[in-house]
């Protein structure tokens, strides 16, 4: 297995940090300030498994290895009191999330629903939502006369999953619409 060396890090890679996948968020270089210093390289790190982030140093000789990590087609199935239940779209294993694991992202999870689940070591550790989603809208008050887009105005709608989103007041009940997963807004019709 090759190794990655500290001086090739980069945003949005995995390496392993003392056995433990991490997935790189900042490379920052910093220069030695005396003669025959090593050049250290200065890192934030989010940990795959538990969300954590740190902020680590390491030389520019060290090498990492690449975590046993892979990304796998899913698809949302649906939810009950033991937690959220997935497929694997490649092997057809079930498999399933708790509430907690998946907390603030239930919004954005209907049946069928295509995402992507990261496996450690074969098994599945979080998952990873496409940009946007459609949602059908279920409550929503009607919007006034003379009610337009261009004044940029918005209300607040009920979408199938629950969640509370804020709408241009021309949406209606019943209408999609495509919500951002990143930031939990709307992003217009679908």
């Amino acid at each position: 297995m090759a190794l990655i060396g500290a001086n090739e890090l980069k945003r949005k890679l995995l390496i392993a940090v003392e056995g433990q996948p991490y997935l790189v968020l900042d490379v920052f270089f910093a220069s030695p300030t005396a003669r025959g210093g090593a050049t250290m390289v200065r890192t934030r790190l989010r940990h795959l498994l538990n969300g954590a982030v740190l902020e680590k140093s390491f030389r520019s000789s060290e090498k990492f290895a690449e975590p046993d990590v892979e990304l796998a087609p899913a698809s949302f199935l649906y939810s009950d009191a033991h937690g959220f239940h997935f497929m694997d779209e490649k092997s057809f294993e079930q498999f399933t999330f708790s509430a907690d694991a998946v907390d603030t992202d239930r919004g954005y999870l209907k049946e069928g629903v295509s995402l992507q689940v990261l496996k450690y070591n074969g098994a599945p550790v979080s998952l990873q939502f496409p940009q946007y989603v459609e949602l059908a809208v279920t409550a929503t008050e009607l919007g006034l006369r003379g009610d337009t887009a261009a004044g940029g105005a918005t209300k607040v709608a009920t979408l199938e999953t629950g969640i509370e989103v804020r709408v241009p007041l021309f949406i209606k009940e019943g209408e999609l619409v495509r919500v951002n997963t990143q930031t939990g807004e709307v992003a217009g019709r679908a």
